[in-house]
């Protein structure tokens, strides 16, 4: 796919739990590296399940990250030098985050996201549906549902193997033994 050269963008990469987003977010890091591109990697001070200071992906493979709290700290750790941001888990981010990325890309630095579109409950998660609107590139991937192995598109949450209810808290950080990959037909919330 073209992507143009010295002009700022967007990237998107989304789909469920363990659909590979964070894997594909840090090849495309890794390639911009290769290519002597200067970047910066973020992700939420909140996603602390494998390493406080790394994005890494459910197969293992990891880049050095600064967890913040806030979209707005991007501002306060990029400086002129930055050609590419890559930003980890951008649903759990505030809605600035929508504006941040805009800015960044005005100014001609490639943006590139990955994170979750859905919620357990299968509804638009957090500012992800807002930054799909404003890129100019989108990646929807899918994992294998966990039930029926056919391509899956949501997260199922479980509590206590149990799928969760739906007004449980949107917001749970968690691997294995809280998530499952699950397809439309298999997707359950109470």
């Amino acid at each position: 796919m073209y992507r143009p050269i010295n002009h700022g963008y967007i990237e998107v990469v989304v789909g469920p739990m363990y659909s590979g987003k964070s894997e594909e977010l840090i090849r495309r890091l890794k390639r911009a590296k290769i290519a002597k591109q200067n970047i910066i990697v973020f992700k939420p001070h909140i996603d602390d399940r494998y390493s406080k200071n790394d994005v890494v992906s459910h197969s293992g493979d990891s880049i050095n990250a600064i967890a913040i709290e806030k979209a707005s700290d991007i501002y306060d750790l990029i400086d002129d030098s930055i050609q590419v941001v890559g930003i980890d888990e951008v649903q759990f981010f505030d809605k600035d985050i929508i504006d941040i990325a805009v800015d960044l890309a005005n100014k001609g630095i490639r943006v590139i996201a990955a994170g979750l579109d859905m919620d357990f409950k299968g509804e638009p998660f957090g500012p992800t549906p807002e930054l799909l609107a404003v890129a100019e590139f989108v990646d929807k991937i899918q994992a294998i549902c966990s039930v029926c192995g056919q391509p899956a598109t949501r997260s199922q949450r479980l509590i206590d193997g149990q799928p969760a209810k739906y007004d449980d808290p949107i917001i749970q950080v968690g691997a294995v033994e809280s998530y499952e990959a699950r397809c439309r037909k298999c997707h359950v919330v109470k």
